[in-house]
Formats: structure tokens, sequence, C-alpha cells
């Protein structure tokens, strides 16, 4: 923690958590905004369905790779720099992909949007451990989970809007004004959390030394996957929205609001139950509870969608359920990745960031397209990654015991 940091954010709490919230909703609004025009997209330039999604994979592995180093860079030039430079990229990025003619000019921008979004999601849980101790932080990250979920439920409403009425450029002229907006916003407002003794050196060698601890520690590999891997029970979801929602349930491109703000509404409300919990039930307790409920919710979407046709007035919730899990157990999960290595916050949160964008691209580029077919597969592949974090964690309890047994002050 910053020990100027009572000096640095004088405004109420929820107002940084408002601005850090407003960063990472940079991620969910390069995806959730142009998914409605999806389709419009490929006729427009002639692509494939399987072309299409990769203009998905380029953008998360372009993700994943650079999140590798917004952590580490911000541990040395401080987070300030990282944030800023990494919002003129997107605006970039965003503008390339408004006048793109191609497919392939349009995969090659959402590679580069990708390669600038992960900054303002890493560099926002930094921030927020810079600046308060780990009770506070916990009901800092869970506000900014709330904030942060408003933007995929507004986004699909927009880029639907935005494409039956003005086409699909416009969507992306959309992004270009709130990369805009969001620069100013930060260049004015964001204080310099890493405080300059904490600063740590740029050389290779020590970088290295650094991922080597963070990578050799199981500890925090398991932990990631704990928080990475069972977010794509949901976001394999998000990924095939077009199929899940426009096929299987007979949605319109203006009805797909509804998916969203179920599955948002469970992350909004699973964060705000973290929060009130923080300080008062131990870590490994709500991290339980959260993957419990995944679990029971993931047996009844199985069952479900094996005895019944998919309805959109019971497809839908398990979803939603499912994402209040997730969302109840994910602060816990990060705050613990970020306090195994004090020192290297900002790598840790890079590489925790990391496993979960590579396996977000994985899913959307290779088991997406796969078991889009069948709701069915979509609930047993769903019901998969969450088991793949749940073995991760239970294999955590019970060789590191004492992680998360006591209630964070």
């Amino acid at each position: 923690m910053n020990p100027d940091a009572q000096t640095l954010w004088k405004a109420p709490r929820w107002a940084l958590a408002v601005l850090l919230a407003v960063l990472g909703m940079l991620g969910p609004f390069s995806i959730d905004t142009y998914l409605p025009a999806f389709s419009g997209i490929a006729r427009s330039i002639g692509a494939t369905p399987a072309e299409m999604q990769q203009t998905l994979s380029a953008y998360l592995f372009g993700f994943a790779f650079m999140n590798l180093f917004h952590g580490a860079l911000s541990d040395s030039f401080g987070r300030r720099p990282v944030v800023l430079w990494g919002l003129a990229v997107f605006t970039i990025a965003s503008l390339g992909c408004a006048l793109s003619q191609t497919i392939g000019q349009l995969v090659l921008f959402r590679a580069l949007q990708g390669l600038s979004t992960g900054a303002g999601i890493v560099v926002s849980r930094a921030v927020i451990r810079d600046m308060f101790p780990p009770a506070e932080a916990q009901r800092v990250m869970s506000q900014v989970t709330i904030y942060f979920g408003v933007a995929p439920a507004i986004a699909p409403i927009v880029g639907g809007f935005l494409f039956v009425h003005l086409g699909w450029h416009s969507v992306f002229w959309f992004l270009v004004g709130v990369g805009v907006v969001l620069f100013v916003a930060n260049w004015k407002l964001l204080p310099e959390t890493l405080h300059v003794d904490q600063r740590q050196s740029f050389h290779v060698r020590h970088l290295m030394r650094g991922y080597w601890d963070l990578c050799s520690d199981p500890r925090f590999l398991l932990l990631a996957l704990a928080s990475g891997v069972p977010f794509n029970g949901m976001f394999l979801y998000v990924l095939a929205a077009p199929a899940f929602l426009g096929d299987h349930l007979a949605l319109a491109p203006t009805q797909f609001f509804w998916f969203f703000m179920l599955t948002i509404g469970g992350i909004m409300s699973g964060a705000w139950a973290s929060g009130r919990m923080a300080g008062k039930v131990a870590p490994k307790r709500q991290i339980r509870d959260g993957f419990l409920i995944m679990l029971i919710t993931s047996v009844i979407n199985v069952t479900a969608n094996a005895l019944f046709t998919p309805h959109a007035a019971w497809a839908l919730w398990p979803l939603a359920v499912f994402a209040f899990g997730w969302a109840l157990m994910v602060p816990v999960v990060t705050l613990l990745v970020l306090d195994l290595h004090p020192e290297r916050r900002g790598m840790a949160s890079s590489l925790q960031a990391v496993i979960g964008s590579t396996a977000n691209g994985l899913v959307a580029g290779v088991v997406a397209p796969l078991v889009m077919h069948s709701t069915l597969a979509l609930a047993l592949t769903s019901i998969g990654m969450l088991g793949i974090g749940l073995v991760a964690w239970l294999w955590l309890h019970r060789r590191w015991p004492e992680i998360g047994r006591m209630v964070a002050a």
C-alpha cells in the first residue's frame, strides 16, 4: 500500500471506484457493442462466420499477450503512464476498425484493440491495492465490479441501435468516442498511486526473475486458474451469443440485451454481496460459497438442456445465477493473488489476466465454434470450465489450507 495514499485521493471512495470501473469497461465495450452487428459485418465485407469469429480471437489473444507487460510496465514506470498510453492506442485501433473495408483489416485492428484494452483492467487492480488495506480493497474491488457491470449491460443495446439505424461502422466510431472521453478523464483525474520507493527495475534480468518467481509459485497458478477459467462458463455464452440468442432462442438483435442484463445483473449482485462480506466472512468461505452456487446452477443448466427444448423464458436464468456465484468469489481470489507477492502486484495482475484471457481466446477461437450449434453442448462445456477452476481451488485448499483462512482487516 502506498504510504501517501490518504493524500492522493481526497474524493469519496466510490468516485475512485467509478473511475477505475470506467477503465475496466473498455474490455466489454470492445466485445459486446459489435456482437449484434456480427451478421451485418459479415455480409458487408464478405466474411464467413468462421472469419468473423477470428475477429474475437484476434482481440482476445492480443489482450492476453500484452497483459504480460502492462503490469510489469506499471511496476517500473508507474500506473498512470501505462493507462494513458493504453487509451491512446485503443482510440487509434477503434478508428482503424471503423475504416476497415476487408476482414483482414478488421482482424488486424481488433488485435490492436486487444493489445491496448488490458492496460485499464490490469492496472486498475494494482491501483486499488496501492490505495487501500485488504478489507477496504475488497469493498472497492466489489464496487468496481458493480459499476463495471453497467458497461456490458448497455453495450449490446447501444451496439444494436447503432447497427440498425446507422450501420456497423458506427459501432466502432462510437468506440473512438469512448476512447477519447476516457483518455481526457484519466488525464485529468487519475493520480499516480505507485510510490517512488516501490518501483521495480525494468532491466530484463530483473523482469525475468519476477516472472519466474510468479510462474514457479503453484499457489499463484492455482489461484489464477480458480478465478480466470470459471469465467468462461458464462463468457462462452457471450461469445456464442449470435448463435445462442439468435438461432436457438430466436431473439432479434435488438432483444440481445435481455441476456446481457440478466447476466450482468448477476455479476453486480454477486459483487455487492462480496463487498458486504468484506471484513466479516473469511475469504475461504466466500470462495467456497461462490463455487457451490456455480456448481449447482451448472448441473441444473445441463439437466434442463438435456430434457427440454431451449426457450428464452428459462434458458437465460441459470447464466445469471452462475454470474452471481462467480462475482461473489472473484474479488477475494484477485486480492489473494495480488498479496502473494506484494512487491510485484502489477506483474501479478498481468499474469492473472494472461491466464484468464488466454483461456478466453482458446474458447473464442476453438471451443465456441465447435459447441455453439447445440445448447446442450454449450451447457456441458460451461460446467467443464467451472470444473477446471474448482479442481484448482480444491487442490490449493488441500495443499495450503492457511490461504484465505483469516478475515481480512
